[in-house]
């Protein structure tokens, strides 16, 4: 995929009356289909419209490009992940090493749930990774990570705790990405999951007794 990032992403204007969101949300499910059964690479502003049943130009009154439709799409995929790690982060009844198994889980089930649009995404990432708007995207969930490790290694240096919480993000979608590629029954998820629930948990541990 050619790599476009400086294309604006930003939406042309904000939808005010009842018609316009309708038509914003027609074209978003026209494009989560679209990008799901064609993929990043054959993934069109034409075919999305078709899809919508709108013409061109109706799409372009919102969306300037191919990547701002896109990146709205991973916007969205990012929202439901920060409220999905604060939903199981947040929750201070809970020690917290059986929070981070938890997220694990759920991450790892949610992965594979939506394993063709997440892969879709990823493919599209280039378009907009290093843009502005990206790393403001992602501000929230890299936030409750930190404050999530701020309370599991209250005395670990701060290099430390980022360290240990980008590797844990890291490697927890990578592996879901490289795991979900392939169709899986429940048994091997809750399988994989366990197995780097325990490594995320022995790893802290870890750096705990150090």
């Amino acid at each position: 995929m050619t790599d476009r990032r400086s294309a604006p992403l930003s939406l042309r204007k904000q939808p005010r009356q009842v018609r316009s969101n309708e038509l914003v949300a027609a074209i978003l499910t026209a494009a989560t289909q679209v990008l799901a059964k064609e993929g990043a690479r054959r993934f069109t502003t034409a075919r999305v419209a078709e899809r919508a049943g709108v013409s061109i130009g109706s799409l372009y009154q919102y969306f300037p490009n191919k990547a701002a439709i896109l990146f709205r799409l991973q916007c969205d995929e990012w929202r439901r992940t920060v409220e999905l790690l604060r939903d199981i982060l947040e929750e201070a009844q809970k020690p917290p090493l059986e929070r981070l198994r938890t997220l694990t889980h759920a991450f790892i089930r949610s992965e594979c749930d939506e394993a063709a649009m997440r892969v879709a995404l990823h493919d599209a990432a280039p378009l907009y990774r290093n843009a502005p708007e990206a790393r403001e995207a992602k501000a929230p969930g890299d936030h409750a990570v930190q404050v999530f490790m701020r309370e599991v290694l209250p005395e670990a240096p701060d290099a430390a705790r980022t360290l240990a919480g980008n590797l844990i993000t890291t490697t927890l979608g990578a592996a879901g990405k490289r795991f979900s590629e392939s169709p899986r029954h429940p048994a091997e998820i809750e399988a994989y999951a366990d197995a780097l629930a325990d490594m995320f948990c022995a790893y802290l541990e870890e750096i705990r007794r150090r």
